[in-house]
């Protein structure tokens, strides 16, 4: 698959090592040079200089080819921007937003924006791992709202 990741931080450099090592062709966006570094040179994938929602930049970076985008800015606004271009005007087929401030999920639903929202995430898997319960969350999809559990059965 052909993915671009808008911004380069610790979830864009970590997102291209995963991708990368999937097989998939990496595109990684970013306005600061210094933050390819997080790459490291086993990187193979393509960077590009440049802000993310920037049409020319997306262009460069094969958006009209893509089959998914992440946008893994640190602004919430900027990345929701993003998403939002690649889904309507260039017909993206998978787009994701990172989402810092869980009160804006809603509204980022309302207008057909996929978000992980970290902190609501985090909060979460830190509750549960906090409280006893017999029921072991191992894995939680969409937003949230499915959680795979793990049980474990003693015969006696």
């Amino acid at each position: 698959m052909k993915l671009i990741i808008i911004g380069c931080g610790r979830w864009g450099a970590g997102l291209a090592h995963v991708l990368g090592q999937r097989g998939h062709a990496i595109t990684v966006v970013d306005h600061d040079s210094a933050a390819f570094e997080r790459l490291g040179s086993a990187f193979n994938g393509q960077t590009i200089l440049g802000v993310g929602f920037d049409r020319n930049v997306l262009l460069q970076a094969g958006i009209e080819r893509a089959d998914g985008l992440a946008a893994v800015m640190a602004s919430d606004e900027a990345n929701v921007v993003t998403a939002r271009i690649a889904h309507l005007i260039f017909h993206v087929p998978k787009v994701v937003a990172r989402l810092y401030d869980p009160s804006k999920a809603e509204i980022y639903r309302r207008l057909e924006v996929q978000t992980v929202s970290t902190v609501t995430w985090g909060v979460s898997r830190i509750a549960d791992l906090l409280c006893y319960s017999q029921l072991d969350v191992s894995l939680s999809l969409g937003r949230g709202d499915v959680d795979i559990v793990e049980v474990e059965f003693r015969h006696s």
